[in-house]
C-alpha cells in the first residue's frame, strides 16, 4: 500500500469507446472488455516488469532507472495502442541505503539488534550515527482499542530532553509528521516501531515524504517494547545516499468531446527500493495498462464519448507524491471536472481477501473527508462482485494509497485491494481461502515481492470489476 513522483498524460488517438445513446448495450460493452483482459495479457506485462527489476539492482523505485525503465514500458505499450503520451516531470529525492543500520542498547553489556529483522534504515532518513539515551513518546504497550498517536502532537514533546532517541510508535499520522515533531524538539535520532495490533508487529520498510535531518530507524513492535520498557542509552547508524531527480506520472486519456464528464482510473507504478514491486503495485499498474490496451482494440470514434483517464504515479512510495503533484497542478475548473477517481493499488495478493473502499463508512469510518458520490462507487463495486456471486468486504478510505488527494481535492474516489502486510483472520480464510494468522502479503516491501508473488485469478478478477466500474461509470452520471 504506503516513492517517486512521475505523471503521463495519453489521449487517445483513437476514440476507444462510444458510451453515448448509439453504443452498444453496456452489458454488452463490460463483458467484451472483461472477456478481452486476460490473466495470461497481465502476466506479460508483469514478467516485464520483473525483467526490469532483474536487470536494475532489484527494484523499481521512484527515480532510480528501473522506474525510467518502467515508465518507458507503458509509454511503449500504450503508443502501440494508438495513444499518444506526454509525461509530467517534477523533483523527487532519490535515496539509496549503502549499509546495514545498526542499533545497540546499553544494558551493562552490548546489546545489538539485527538489521532488517529488527530495524530498518527508514526510506529518505540520511546517513548519521549518534549515541544517545532513548525517550519513549506517548507509546501504549500494550495497545489499545483505538490506534497509536504517538508522536502526532507538538505537545506530546513537552517534557522530551533534547538530544534523546524519540521512540515513536506507529499509528494515525504520516511518518514524516512524526519526524518533523521530534526534529522540532530537538531529537538526535528517531525510531518508528510498529504498531503492536495483529498484522503490525514486524519490522517494516517505512518512507519519509522528504529527506531527514536526522537519522530515522523503523523497528518490530518486540523492538520498541524492549527500548521503551528501559529508555536505554543507544548507539545508532545509518548508512544512505539521498539526492534530487527528476521523474514523472503516466496518464492516458482519451479525446473524448465531454471533458466536464472525466472518469479517471490510477495506481502507483514505483516499487519501494528493497524490492522489485511485483505486486505492490505492478499487479495494479498492469491491470489498469491492460484495460487501456483493450479500450483501444474494442471501440471505434465516438463523436459523444465522456473521457477517460488512465494514471500511473510515481512516488507513491515516498509519500503519495506524483499523485498529489498531478492533483495540485490542476485549476480548479480542471479538478472540477474528474467526477470519479478509482484506484487500483495491490490487487493480486497471495493471501487475499477482495477489499472494497468502504465508501459510505458503513462499516469502517476514515480520516479522509469523503466527496458526495463515494458510497455510489462503492455501491457499483458491490453490486458487480454480488452479481459474480464473489464475496468482499468493505476497507476504511485511509490515505495510504493515491485515492488521498483526489478525495482531499472534493473528487469522489472508489478502489479495490487485495491485503498488505495485515493478518487474514480465520473468518476471513473460512470465507476466501487461504491461510487464517498470515499476512495477506507475506512480501510486502521485501524483496521477495516478485512475480511469484501474485495470484493471478484474484488479480483478474479484480481487473475485470474495475474495468467494468470504469465503463459503468462513463456511461452514467452519480451526481
Amino acid at each position: 500500500m504506503p516513492y517517486l513522483q512521475v505523471s503521463i498524460f495519453i489521449t487517445f488517438l483513437l476514440l476507444p469507446f462510444g458510451l453515448s445513446q448509439a453504443a452498444p448495450n453496456l452489458e454488452e460493452l463490460s463483458a467484451e472488455l472483461r472477456a478481452a483482459v486476460t490473466q495470461e495479457s497481465l502476466r506479460q506485462h508483469l514478467q516485464a516488469f520483473q525483467a526490469i527489476a532483474d536487470a536494475n539492482g532489484g527494484n523499481r523505485s521512484a527515480g532510480s532507472a528501473g522506474y525510467d525503465a518502467s515508465v518507458a514500458y507503458v509509454q511503449e505499450q500504450l503508443e502501440a495502442a494508438g495513444y499518444t503520451v506526454t509525461l509530467q516531470p517534477f523533483s523527487v529525492d532519490s535515496f539509496a541505503v549503502l549499509g546495514a543500520a545498526r542499533l545497540e542498547m546499553n544494558a551493562g553489556e552490548l546489546v545489538a539488534f539485527q538489521d532488517s529483522t529488527d530495524i530498518m534504515t527508514m526510506n529518505l532518513s540520511i546517513s548519521g550515527e549518534v549515541s544517545a539515551q532513548v525517550q519513549a513518546i506517548d507509546v501504549q504497550l500494550p495497545l489499545g482499542s483505538g490506534s497509536s498517536t504517538s508522536g502526532c502532537e507538538a505537545s506530546d514533546f513537552d517534557a522530551f530532553t533534547r538530544g534523546n532517541v524519540a521512540l515513536l510508535q506507529r499509528g494515525t499520522c504520516t511518518f514524516q509528521v512524526k519526524v518533523d515533531r521530534a526534529t522540532a524538539a530537538g531529537a538526535s535520532a528517531v525510531i518508528i516501531f510498529n504498531e503492536g495490533r495483529q498484522g503490525r508487529t514486524e519490522v517494516f520498510g517505512g518512507s519519509l515524504g522528504e529527506v531527514s535531518s536526522i537519522p530515522v530507524l523503523s523497528a518490530s513492535y518486540a523492538t520498541g517494547q524492549t527500548l521503551a520498557e528501559g529508555e536505554p542509552d543507544v548507539n545508532l547508524v545509518t548508512n544512505t545516499m539521498t539526492g534530487m531527480r527528476t521523474t514523472h506520472n503516466l496518464i492516458a486519456e482519451t479525446r473524448g468531446t465531454k471533458p466536464d464528464q472525466t472518469v479517471m482510473i490510477g495506481g502507483h507504478l514505483d516499487s519501494v527500493p528493497n524490492g522489485p514491486g511485483i505486486h505492490d503495485n505492478g499487479s495494479g499498474s498492469a491491470a489498469i495498462l491492460e484495460i487501456a490496451v483493450q479500450l483501444a482494440q474494442l471501440y471505434e470514434r465516438d463523436s459523444a464519448a465522456p473521457t477517460l483517464r488512465f494514471a500511473w504515479w510515481g512516488g507513491e512510495e515516498l509519500g503519495l507524491l506524483g499523485s498529489r503533484h498531478y492533483v495540485n497542478s490542476l485549476s480548479r475548473t480542471e479538478s472540477g471536472q474528474i467526477k470519479a477517481y478509482l484506484n487500483l493499488d495491490m490487487v493480486g495478493s497471495p493471501n487475499f481477501v477482495r477489499f472494497v473502499y468502504d465508501g459510505d463508512e458503513s462499516d469502517r469510518s476514515t480520516n479522509l473527508p469523503l466527496p458526495e458520490g463515494t458510497a455510489q462507487i462503492e455501491e457499483l463495486f458491490l453490486d458487480y462482485f454480488g452479481d459474480e456471486m464473489l464475496s468482499t468486504t468493505p476497507i476504511a478510505v485511509f490515505s495510504r494509497s493515491d485515492h488521498d488527494p483526489f478525495a482531499r481535492a472534493g473528487i469522489p474516489v472508489g478502489g479495490l485491494f487485495t491485503g498488505a502486510e495485515g493478518t487474514k483472520s480465520n473468518q476471513a480464510a473460512e470465507r476466501y481461502g487461504g491461510n487464517a494468522g498470515e499476512a495477506f502479503d507475506a512480501c510486502y516491501h521485501r524483496a521477495c515481492d516478485t512475480i511469484d508473488n501474485v495470484d493471478f485469478g484474484v488479480l483478474e478478477q479484480m481487473a475485470d470489476a474495475a474495468a467494468h466500474a470504469l465503463v459503468t461509470l462513463a456511461s452514467r452520471s452519480l451526481w
